[in-house]
C-alpha cells in the first residue's frame, strides 16, 4: 500500500542520506538471491533507522529478525565503541549469508546472532537494552514486548515495524488474519501502556517508536 505519491516518495528519498555503499550491494544481493526481498528495510528505511540510532547511541541494541542483516547494519552505525547488537532471526539458513556481511562492515565484532524462536531467546539474554527493534512475526509481537520490557531500563528506545500492515489496520479483519489482529492487540497495548509512551510513524509500513518512562 503506498501511503504517499511514487513521485513524493521519490523526492523524499533523494532528498534522505545516500545508502551506504555496502548496503547497496546487500540489497542488491538479497533481491538476486534471497525469497520475499521485499522484507528488507531498504534505503529510506534503513536510513532511518541509522539516524535514531545515532541520536540514541546505545550500548546495547537487540533486533528481533534479521532477515539478510540489513536493518542491523544500519542500527550498528549508533552503536558505542563498546557496545553490542544481538540479533534473533529463525531462520538458519540466513545465517552466513548475514555473517559474511557483518563481517563486511566496521561492525562485525559487535554483532551477535542468535538462531532460533525469540520467544525463548530472549529471557535467556542477560543484557539490559537501550534500543530494540521488532521486525519479525507479527502474531508474536505481543509476547515479545512482554519478554522485552523487564529488560529495559527508563528512558530505552522500542522501534516496531509494519505496525500498519498495509492499511489492514483500519479495514474489516478476517477471522483467520491472525497477523493483523496481532497487530491491532499491539498497537492498542503500547499506545495505552504506563510505562510507555509511542507514536506512531507512517513511515513505509508503520513505524512505531515507543519510550520506556
Amino acid at each position: 500500500m503506498d501511503f504517499i505519491s511514487e513521485k513524493l516518495d521519490a523526492y523524499v528519498v533523494a532528498h534522505s542520506q545516500p545508502e551506504p555503499e555496502l548496503l547497496q550491494q546487500l540489497n542488491r544481493e538479497t533481491w538476486q538471491k534471497v525469497m520475499q526481498p521485499r522484507m528488507l528495510s531498504g534505503h529510506f528505511q534503513g536510513r532511518v533507522l541509522s539516524m535514531l540510532s545515532k541520536l540514541i547511541h546505545p550500548k546495547n541494541i537487540l533486533e528481533i529478525g534479521t532477515y539478510t542483516g540489513y536493518s542491523a547494519l544500519c542500527l550498528a552505525e549508533g552503536l558505542q565503541k563498546d557496545g553490542t547488537l544481538h540479533t534473533i532471526d529463525i531462520n538458519e539458513e540466513l545465517y552466513d549469508f548475514q555473517r559474511k556481511y557483518f563481517d563486511a562492515s566496521p561492525y562485525g565484532k559487535q554483532i551477535i546472532q542468535h538462531v532460533g524462536d525469540a520467544s525463548e531467546i530472549i529471557p535467556e539474554l542477560s543484557e539490559t537494552f537501550d534500543l530494540v527493534f521488532i521486525d519479525a512475526d507479527k502474531s508474536n509481537y505481543p509476547k515479545y514486548i512482554e519478554l522485552l520490557l523487564p529488560k529495559l531500563p527508563s528512558g530505552a528506545v522500542i522501534l516496531s515495524d509494519n505496525v500498519l500492515w498495509s492499511g489492514k489496520v483500519v479495514e474489516p479483519v478476517a477471522k483467520n488474519d491472525i497477523d493483523t489482529q496481532a497487530l491491532l492487540v499491539y498497537n492498542k497495548f503500547l499506545n495505552e501502556h504506563p510505562q510507555l509512551e509511542t507514536v506512531l510513524l507512517p513511515i513505509r509500513d508503520g513505524l512505531t517508536v515507543s519510550r520506556k518512562l
